[in-house]
């Protein structure tokens, strides 16, 4: 796995253990803490789909930038 996928790895992996600490540490009810962790994830699943597409579009025209195009 490449420095890239480690981040990414890494990334969710904190993000993940930082909304377990949220749950316990929080005063507000589980409606609303399952409400704010389901924005939260879907923040962090945009961001890395984000992260992925723009690291393909690096490759594709470093690729085309190898091939001569």
């Amino acid at each position: 796995m490449g420095k890239f996928g480690s981040f990414i790895n890494g990334f969710l992996m904190g993000a993940i253990g930082a909304a377990a600490i949220a749950l316990l540490l929080t005063p507000k009810s589980g409606e609303e803490m399952r409400e704010e962790l389901k924005h939260e994830v879907d923040d962090i699943l945009d961001e890395g789909r984000r992260a992925s597409q723009q690291r393909q579009r690096e490759l594709e025209d470093q690729l085309n930038t190898f091939r001569g195009q």
